[in-house]
């Protein structure tokens, strides 16, 4: 094999953090000063050392680049960011080392806000919005990426090194405040690009042979400018970094989305290789039949994206090799490989150990899927004879999915298909706010988003429980105590509508998805979210059901012990299968009807027992908007149903809320107008208020509660800091329709940080309820 050559079989990234979690545990006794940052290096080389092996292992080359080197700290946009030395002057002077620096503008520090964040496309992953100016400096800062490459090279192991491409990283970048007016971060292309040039001839003296450039911007029609425009951003960019001399060998990425009306152009860069996510998109078959693409690609791998790297479904490996023969056929250089990187999966479904066996062998994780990487390459250098015996057991797994019992549920498919569009409308607006006023909410009323901090003491307790080490009546009675405890709280704080604080969730869709019928859960499945914050996605395998109440009896037992009112809380429809690994065998809204049925349910047990606001978050809503354009519509139409669908049985003088999360509200304001929730609460803290001004624009008139205190930093805001935030919330947005609250819940921070966040909350609306 030459040296301008991929392996036939190699992946775009691998999950980083730790199959059990080591990493996070690393960098958070790092944050409490429990260990030094020379530990905390060596933890995480210690990690890195037992990925590339583990991939070598799983059937990767250990040479030309076949494992990539996609190991994060906590960010891969941040790593750019770094790797830019493109540190907003908001920061000053930060001193410290590089790693120093990095945490102060993930996290923030007492003198700063940390920089922003948001969904990485369509997914659950959260990355750290840059902040772009005319005046932001571009200077190659290339140690941690060259040493990543000498030590794999110690290991014996070529690695490909993987950064954020430049049009991307620009697309994902927002303006600074010290930004002209009229500025947009893209309009620094050619001085980021200069500096991306900078970091590969430094790869290349490292004697990095590869490196991988990832533009998912080329799939998405969600970002600042036309997908056309991104195209022609991207030939300009790669025809002066693949022009250079002085770089290594560019695998250029589209994962995420369809790239396939611009896969010849693509194919045309000076770049060796290029991938195609081909779960999510499609192949161009008109420039395959006449040749047009084989033209493109004539100097060029195809990488193509056969597997899965979104989902835990084991792949039909029939299917993808005729997808990968189809381009070998045509006269292509085709490489196997994964759709997107493998970050957004579990670690490996061996290590499960209480999984259905049946279920179970459904499943295909990430190092299953490196597997099925490698298998497919043998493939389509063999023949599907020589992995025939591979190919049948899949046959096998795939019918015996097909028949399994609960898969289908003949009484659930029915309830969900005699749904009518009465069963999802409530009364007006206008009559719901007049039975509402018996609540006596004032105006800007103050509360939270649900939960409170998970102290040791609770996960002490449940795991206890969980062990048969204390029975149900001694676990029952410590979460009486914490909600009494916790309520007890509020009232002294002074927030005016309560909640109990989840002292018996674990996550809040597991808790759920333990409760349904048609979910799994694992022991662990830990994928990343955001920094060192991992969760477990449920798995929705079959026809969902509620066998019985689940969240009544915390619930009420709250409002039993206070006068003000207590939330019901709720996951929606949508967030529990954007939080979930779905199935993906029938329609996902025919799914969300189903959750929603189960919902409806629940809401109905709530009202009963005495419960006169219910919360049915749905955080995930704008995460799961389709990148293409043309398939939106369809989709705010499904899940705007399913929320309406679990809601629409609430009587007038019940309240409903939702919340919504890292929502670029612009693009579905009118899906959010649509969910026709009484309250609804967003993230705004961060991005000081943008949001307010399109639903000011809008004319959005139910209530609204901009969050005025991150949740997702250590900081505590001061009054000052939260009073300027709602007063900008004010001057946009009528005084009777506004709330005020923190970004998000509550459950990974600290009690002492959190009870001085809301009491500095309090203080601030009631300084600004005086005034309005």
């Amino acid at each position: 094999m030459s040296a301008s050559q991929l392996p036939h079989a190699t992946i775009l990234g691998y999950p980083r953090i730790g199959r059990r979690r080591e990493l996070k545990r690393a960098v958070e006794a790092y944050w409490k000063g429990s260990i030094s940052e020379t530990e905390l290096e060596t933890a995480a080389k210690d990690l890195r050392a037992a990925t590339r092996a583990r991939l070598v292992e799983l059937g990767l080359s250990a040479s030309s680049g076949a494992v990539p080197e996609s190991f994060s700290f906590y960010d891969q946009v941040l790593d750019a960011t770094l790797a830019l030395g493109a540190i907003p002057s908001r920061f000053g002077q930060v001193e410290g080392s590089d790693l120093t620096k990095y945490f102060a503008l993930a996290r923030g520090n007492a003198d700063h806000q940390p920089l922003e964040m948001t969904k990485w496309f369509d997914t659950n992953y959260h990355y750290s919005v840059p902040e772009i100016d005319e005046r932001t400096p571009f200077v190659a800062n290339p140690t941690a990426l060259v040493s990543l490459v000498a030590e794999a090279r110690e290991q014996g192991i070529e690695t490909r090194p993987v950064l954020v491409g430049p049009v991307t990283y620009l697309l994902h970048a927002k303006p600074s405040d010290d930004a002209a007016e009229d500025f947009a971060p893209i309009d620094r292309l050619d001085d980021v690009v200069a500096a991306y040039a900078e970091l590969l001839s430094a790869l290349t003296a490292a004697g990095a042979g590869w490196v991988q450039l990832d533009e998912p911007a080329l799939v998405s029609d969600s970002l600042s400018v036309p997908r056309k425009q991104t195209i022609e951003l991207v030939e300009r960019a790669y025809a002066k970094l693949g022009g250079s001399s002085d770089r290594p060998q560019i695998l250029l990425t589209t994962p995420y989305g369809d790239s396939s009306q611009s896969l010849a152009r693509l194919g045309a860069l000076p770049v060796e290789a290029v991938h195609a996510d081909l779960v999510r998109g499609s192949l161009p078959e008109t420039a395959i039949a006449d040749g047009s693409l084989a033209q493109a690609f004539a100097d060029t791998q195809l990488l193509a994206g056969v597997v899965d790297g979104r989902n835990i479904w084991r792949t039909d490996l029939r299917a993808a090799l005729a997808q990968a023969e189809s381009l070998q056929n045509a006269g292509i250089a085709t490489v196997i490989g994964t759709s997107n990187n493998l970050q957004h999966v579990p670690h490996d479904v061996n290590d499960e150990s209480k999984l259905d066996a049946r279920l179970k062998s459904w499943l295909a994780f990430a190092d299953q899927k490196v597997e099925q990487v490698a298998t497919l390459a043998r493939g389509l250098e063999g023949g599907a004879a020589a992995i025939e015996s591979e190919l049948a057991e899949v046959d096998r797994v795939l019918a015996d999915r097909q028949s399994a019992p609960g898969v289908r549920v003949g009484a659930i498919r029915g309830r969900v298909a005699a749904a009518s569009d009465a069963d999802r409308t409530r009364v007006s607006e206008g009559e719901r706010r007049d039975a509402q006023r018996g609540l006596n909410i004032p105006q800007l009323a103050t509360t939270t988003i649900g939960s409170f901090p998970q102290t040791a003491e609770i996960r002490k307790a449940r795991s206890a429980f969980g062990k048969g080490e204390i029975d149900e009546v001694a676990y029952e009675g410590f979460l009486r105590e914490e909600i009494e405890r916790v309520i007890r709280l509020q009232e002294e704080i002074g927030l005016d509508v309560l909640v109990h604080g989840e002292a018996e969730r674990n996550d809040m869709v597991q808790y759920f998805a333990e409760l349904l019928d048609g979910f799994a859960v694992t022991e662990n499945g830990w994928v990343q979210s955001y920094g060192s914050r991992a969760t477990r996605p449920s798995i929705l395998w079959g026809d969902v059901s509620r066998p019985a109440p689940m969240t009544v009896r915390w619930s009420s037992y709250a409002q039993s012990i206070t006068d003000r009112p207590v939330k019901g809380m709720l996951t929606g429809p949508v967030t529990i299968l954007a939080w979930s690994f779905v199935r993906d065998d029938q329609p996902l809204g025919d799914t969300a009807s189903q959750v929603a049925l189960a919902l409806r349910d629940e809401i109905d047990d709530l009202v009963e027992a005495g419960i006169g606001i219910v919360q049915v978050d749905e955080p995930a809503l704008r995460e799961l908007l389709p990148l293409d354009a043309d398939r939106q519509s369809a989709y705010l139409d499904w899940s705007v149903a399913a929320f309406r669908l679990a809601t629409g049985g609430a009587a007038p003088e019940v309240q409903i809320h939702t919340h919504l999360c890292y929502s670029e509200f612009g693009q579905i304001i009118d899906a959010v107008d649509g969910l026709d929730a009484d309250v609804t609460s967003i993230e705004a803290a961060r991005s000081r208020m943008d949001v307010v001004v399109p639903l000011g624009e809008h004319g959005y008139s139910r209530g609204i509660g901009p969050g005025v205190y991150d949740i997702h930093s250590p900081r505590v805001p001061s009054v000052e800091e939260q009073t300027e935030l709602i007063r900008i919330a004010a001057d946009n947005i009528k005084g009777e329709l506004l709330w005020v609250n923190p970004d998000c819940g509550l459950k990974t921070r600290g009690y002492k940080e959190t009870v001085a966040s809301l009491t500095n909350l309090v203080q601030a609306a009631k300084a600004v309820r005086a005034s309005v």
